[in-house]
């Protein structure tokens, strides 16, 4: 096994739960690993050895012979380990003797039908799932995981003939427990279909439910809900001697394939049932009915248990020999009724508790094992009644003899006593005023941590093991319980070797018939892990006030501040000959302030500058780093500066600011009026959208990397021209932007709704925005919506 070791942590330092969390996947997966090879390998030397037996050859040549025989009906290895052990007992036979309805027909490796292929690959894994299989019940879980998906089979049962002639449910799945109870012995009559399919040795495929009923006894209730059904005989001996259902809650036929999957899954169950060894009859004889005699007498409930063992070894259930008369199961079976059941089968929740690992502890050391009590159902008169009851377990010989032994109401009164303590973290205790006696429970001397063997504290000596500043309030209450009869209820704290604990004292008195306190009775309870939360839970409300009231502030000092260095106008401005309507929309949830920002200004040479920039991040620090940015950019282009120089110098700029690590996008465009020529930049930012003719297209972007990402930047310039009629909208990404959802949906949103029918009495960019905005925005919203006015449209708003 391969694992990375898991270093502990230093002292004061967290560990990493989430590498831990890894290593122990990985060791888990590496376990489930080598399980499977172990359990293949134990399946791989049975068959070697089955070959050898029937050969005579040594163990090398009995794995290649199994190896070619798998290769020649183009089996797995596996598979074909599986069919030799279910022909155990058959006479040898070689690859070209296995049935047509297993053996996948084709002119060569490559031309094998797709359906076949898929036969392969699913038996393939079938009989891989068959090593981990323990019993027979496991067995048909097995098949209706793997056989549903390809043959649609809703249920599946198998039932093993019995020596009288009957049949018995050995194991199922997709049917309930009550219709496996009612199901669980059939005898041996006609009209069974599972009966008919072995005796005859071949399937029996029903797919006609009204012709089937005529004929056979159809298990179902009703048996409508499974029109379509097959029974297969499984060949683990001469006869068979176990039958495979099939139940489908679909209509029509099986189909040829389906047929051959099903037929080809009952070899490979031959050889897992033949691996859970033959199954135990009860014992029979006078010994065994002097046994029973014995228990039929005794007057507790008690069986006596043989186990069942595994091909490996493994202790995989017990068989009942004898069971007393006061003994029932889940299911209201007594006595001698449970004998030659299954322990598991009769008590089928025990596999999960520890009274199962008990019974077999007690097998393999034979020191007795007693269980802690436990609540349980018992059928009496058919009706279940919840009890309280312990189990014990002693080895008798080869097998177990285990007994439950149900407690009376006062013993039962008394654990869930003892259990409300233990789990309320209180005791009660006693006080006799008029002898000085005093009684405790074993939970007050654990709060007070006493030793019970210095005895309980007298009433008045209670106070001096609180605290010093709670004396005087402990003192006088119990001095009023004393010579008043007046109850309390008092909190104090004592001092332990594990430190402050917080406890409450509640208690009265008896008085006597003059009205005199003689008797004091009450309960203590630690109350330290409550009190630790509540103080835990004030202090973090504290906390968050706090830091609340903090943000609000910083929010209001950041977007004060953002609206004197942002102002926004109130109506649509005119420059260059453009009409240019500006949004700003601060963000809806949370407490901070955003870093979008915006500039359109006239040049003092006639032409326009708009510039759209998103700082990232919130607070002061996004405020500070937009207003630098802001007024630097528009600084930097009048006094001469190219667009990508200005960019350059910006990036520079951030990086030397006081926080090196911020960045921010941007896009920087000029216009010309007399050439409506449009020259523009970006850093890192989304390209802007040009609408012209009622259609929409987003500018190529010129190359140009987030400002503050790296102190060598490149950036590039690219042109466009703008027609009468024209909008270009500039904008920051929370228009676009959506939570789990790639951007290039939301340019696409984008391009959809600008392009939508205008409507009256509504702006373009308040439509533009009415469509795509969200109620609640975790992002400002920053955008310029830039209009060429159509030839002769110049009039000034």
């Amino acid at each position: 096994m391969t694992s990375e070791p898991a270093r502990p942590a230093e002292s004061g330092a967290v560990p990493d739960m989430a590498a831990l969390t890894r290593v122990v996947a990985r060791q888990r997966a590496e376990m489930d690993r080598l399980q499977d090879l172990a359990a293949t390998s134990a399946v791989l030397e049975r068959a070697k050895g089955a070959v050898m037996a029937q050969t005579g050859c040594p163990p090398d040549a009995a794995q290649e012979e199994l190896q070619q025989r798998a290769q020649d009906a183009r089996r797995t290895l596996l598979e074909e380990c599986w069919l030799t052990l279910g022909a155990l007992g058959s006479p040898a036979r070689t690859a070209s003797e296995a049935p047509s309805s297993y053996v996948v027909t084709g002119a060569g490796p490559d031309a094998r039908p797709e359906s076949a292929e898929a036969d392969a690959v699913s038996l393939g894994r079938l009989a891989q799932a068959l090593v981990r299989v323990g019993s027979p019940q496991d067995l048909a879980r097995c098949l209706l995981d793997h056989l549903a998906p390809e043959t649609g089979a809703d249920a599946v049962l198998l039932f093993a003939r019995l020596p009288s002639g009957g049949l018995e449910l050995v194991g199922h799945a997709g049917i309930d427990d009550t219709l496996a109870d009612q199901w669980a012995r059939v005898p041996p009559l006609s009209g069974i279909a599972a009966l008919d399919a072995l005796n005859a040795g071949q399937a029996y495929w029903l797919e006609d439910l009204q012709e089937a009923g005529k004929r056979y006894l159809l298990i179902g209730n009703p048996p409508e809900q499974w029109p379509t059904r097959a029974w297969l005989p499984v060949t683990t001996g001469k006869p068979a001697d176990v039958a495979l259902g099939i139940l489908r809650r679909r209509e029509g036929p099986f189909t040829p394939e389906v047929r051959q999957r099903l037929l080809a899954a009952a070899r490979l169950c031959a050889g897992p049932l033949r691996m859970f060894g033959p199954r135990q009859d009860p014992a029979i004889g006078a010994a065994a009915d002097a046994v029973q005699t014995v228990f039929d007498r005794l007057p507790v409930a008690a069986v006596l248990l043989t186990p069942l063992r595994t091909a490996s070894g493994r202790v995989e259930d017990f068989r009942i020999d004898a069971a007393t008369a006061d003994t029932s199961d889940t299911v209201g079976r007594t006595g001698r009724e449970l004998v030659g059941l299954r322990f598991l089968e009769c008590w089928p929740t025990v596999a999960d508790e520890p009274l199962w690992q008990g019974c077999l502890a007690a097998l393999v050391s034979g020191q007795p094992y007693e269980s802690e009590p436990f609540a349980g159902q018992q059928v009496v008169d058919g009706v279940s009644e919840l009890s309280t009851y312990s189990a014990r377990v002693a080895r008798l010989g080869d097998g177990l003899v285990l007994s439950w032994i149900r407690h009376d109401p006062s013993d039962r009164q008394e654990q869930r006593l003892a259990d409300v303590q233990r789990l309320g973290n209180l005791g009660w205790a006693n006080w006799n005023l008029v002898t000085g006696e005093a009684n405790w429970s074993s939970q007050v001397f654990a709060i007070f941590d006493r030793d019970p063997a210095r005895g309980a504290v007298p009433l008045a000596q209670l106070p001096g093991l609180a605290l010093p500043e709670e004396i005087p309030t402990l003192t006088r209450a119990i001095g009023d319980l004393v010579r008043e009869g007046r109850p309390f209820d008092v909190p104090f704290r004592i001092v332990t070797r594990t430190g402050v604990r917080h406890l409450r004292a509640v208690a009265e008195a008896v008085a006597d018939v003059h009205g005199t306190p003689v008797e004091v009775h009450g309960f203590v309870q630690d109350l330290t892990t409550q009190r630790n939360a509540e103080l835990a839970l004030v202090a973090s409300e504290r906390a968050i006030l706090t830091q609340h009231g903090v943000l609000q502030a910083e929010r209001t000092v950041a977007a004060r501040l953002q609206d004197a260095l942002l102002p926004l106008p109130k109506k649509p401005v005119r420059l260059a000959g453009l009409r240019v309507d500006i949004a700003y929309l601060p963000a809806q949830s949370g407490l901070n302030v955003g870093g979008d920002w915006f500039s359109a200004i006239e040049l003092p040479d006639g032409d326009a500058l708009f510039v759209v920039g998103d700082v990232a991040g919130h607070g002061m620090d996004a405020v500070a780093a937009m207003a630098l940015l802001r007024f630097t950019a528009k600084g930097m282009v009048i006094t001469g500066s190219s667009l990508t120089g200005a960019l350059v110098r910006l990036n520079a700029l951030l990086l030397h600011s006081r926080d090196p690590h911020g960045t921010a996008t941007m896009v920087l465009a000029r216009y010309t009026p007399r050439e409506r020529r449009l020259v523009w930049a970006q850093a890192g930012h989304p390209p802007p959208l040009l609408l012209r003719d009622g259609e929409a297209r987003y500018l190529a972007r010129p190359f140009g990397v987030l400002l503050g990402a790296t102190d060598t930047p490149r950036y590039e310039e690219a042109e466009c021209r703008l027609a009468p009629g024209d909008r270009l909208v500039l904008y920051t990404d929370g228009l676009v932007e959506r939570p789990a959802e790639s951007i290039d949906r939301g340019l696409e949103r984008l391009s959809r709704a600008a392009t939508q029918p205008a409507v009256a009495g509504l702006a373009p960019l308040a439509r533009l925005l009415g469509a795509l905005l969200e109620p609640e925005r975790r992002d400002d919203v920053c955008v310029l919506d830039i209009q060429v006015p159509d030839d002769g449209d110049l009039a000034t708003d």
